[in-house]
């Protein structure tokens, strides 16, 4: 039992001496760091929107995409971009135009994708229920509802095909008109 005391009482001596010889270049440092800063006579230059040439500077508010602008975006361009517009008329895009703009048209193709995979569960299940049922009137309902399910999906394949040229429009025309990459990301 001494022996176990005698140990722990080093031990804890030990830390203390380690603590207390740690704690001195610590405060050392502190007092050199303080010193330094308290011998730069300018601060650090802060670099701002004024201080970028004008080329780069950010546009004006962004006009709200509207249905009429996802479908121009669906054509692959707007009215400037196809000579039928006064560039006066056009707003000014700045960068929350391009985000907002890129992530409604992203919404419409998730939406779409979404729907389209819970339309392929419903007639996977009309095809499994139609191939179960013996009763002709009932197949020929489910036959039924299977068949507008079809149709339905069709559609929605196109709507998706027209969603991702969209996109692919939207990056096309951001790209002429000179906007960083990262604005439509």
């Amino acid at each position: 039992m001494k022996k176990l005391l005698t140990t722990l009482t080093f031990a804890l001596v030990a830390a203390g001496v380690a603590a207390s010889a740690m704690a001195q270049p610590l405060a050392d440092v502190a007092r050199q760091e303080e010193a330094r800063r308290k011998g730069i006579k300018q601060p650090a230059k802060v670099i701002t929107n004024q201080d970028l040439k004008p080329g780069l500077q950010p546009f004006s508010e962004p006009v709200p995409l509207s249905t009429d602008a996802a479908a121009d975006a669906a054509k692959g361009g707007d009215k400037a971009a196809a000579g039928g517009g006064d560039a006066s008329k056009d707003p000014q895009k700045d960068q929350k135009y391009w985000t907002d703009k890129k992530k409604s048209l992203q919404q419409n193709l998730d939406r779409d994708s979404g729907y389209a995979e819970a339309l392929q569960v419903r007639i996977n299940a009309l095809t499994t229920d139609f191939v179960n049922r013996d009763d002709p009137v009932q197949k020929s309902k489910i036959e039924q509802d299977r068949i507008k399910a079809l149709a339905e999906l069709e559609r929605l394949k196109k709507a998706i095909d027209e969603d991702k040229k969209a996109l692919v429009g939207l990056e096309d025309e951001a790209r002429k008109a000179g906007v960083p990459p990262g604005w439509i990301r």
